[in-house]
């Protein structure tokens, strides 16, 4: 049998891969009706106005201009979102 080392702890390999598994399964089915872009004001109520304006601000995410509106990329969005933040971090520090 394999084993997954973590720092903590050993984990059977068959337990982690069920467990990423499960998680993609869960996030296909969240993400499944997600429009491909998604307006400004639509970022700002799925995600939330200051953690938009924070990704786009850092770069890690770039509005699409289209006439008359900018949209973002929802699965960009979706992905930071599932980041974790370090909110302690000092603004140079970011990649």
């Amino acid at each position: 049998m394999a084993f997954m080392q973590f720092l903590d702890r050993l984990i059977p390999y068959d337990t982690f891969l069920n467990d990423v598994a499960s998680r993609v399964v869960r996030m296909l089915k969240t993400d499944k009706d997600d429009p491909e872009f998604v307006s400004q004001r639509k970022a700002y109520e799925m995600f939330g106005r200051r953690n938009v304006e924070r990704w786009r601000k850092q770069g890690k995410v770039e509005p699409c201009k289209r006439p008359g509106r900018l949209e973002y990329r929802t699965a960009d969005l979706r992905l930071l979102q599932r980041v974790k933040q370090d909110y302690f971090k000092n603004q140079d520090d970011d990649v």
